[in-house]
């Protein structure tokens, strides 16, 4: 290990002193504005101190930035669950209904499948040939416009007319 450059070589700090430690000047002077950015030998020039003045604040404003992000992602994930979970149960009713329908109970499927969609749903059933289609769509949010649904088709039992 070499002997050491004095300070007045290494540092750009016109305040320094010739024979005075640096961490003896940086106690007697106190703390400087960017501190963190010092090393024993030389203080950190006074355009780096400024550099930082002009990012105070950016944090938080990234930290912020980061949470809504967070929440529009938790808000789409919980509606793609909720979407999902809307869809099945629709698929659910329109089968029940297309079934009871073809054994020539369809009042009695309409009931079923009201009890089996979600709320406010609307239930179709219509015969196409020997085949009975049930359809069930409901609104998946009120406000926007966006309709989920399921379709099931069954063919009428035999000796069962048209619903």
């Amino acid at each position: 290990m070499g002997a050491r450059a004095p300070a007045s070589q290494h540092c750009e700090n016109p305040a320094r002193r010739p024979g005075v430690r640096p961490t003896q000047a940086r106690l007697a002077a106190g703390p400087l504005p960017g501190d963190s950015a010092q090393t024993d030998d030389c203080p950190a020039p006074a355009s780096v101190a400024q550099s930082h003045d002009g990012e105070r604040g950016a944090v938080t404003v990234e930290a912020a930035l980061a949470l809504c992000t967070l929440a529009v992602f938790l808000a789409v994930a919980v509606g793609a669950i909720a979407a999902a979970a809307g869809s099945v149960r629709c698929v659910d009713a329109a089968r029940e209904l297309a079934r009871l329908a073809a054994r020539g109970e369809p009042d009695r499927g309409r009931v079923v499948a009201a009890q089996l969609a979600p709320a406010d749903a609307r239930l179709t059933l219509r015969t196409e040939g020997d085949l009975v289609v049930a359809e069930v769509s409901a609104e998946l949010l009120r406000p926007l416009p966006v309709r989920i649904g399921g379709r099931a088709v069954a063919a009428l039992e035999p000796g069962v007319g048209p619903p």
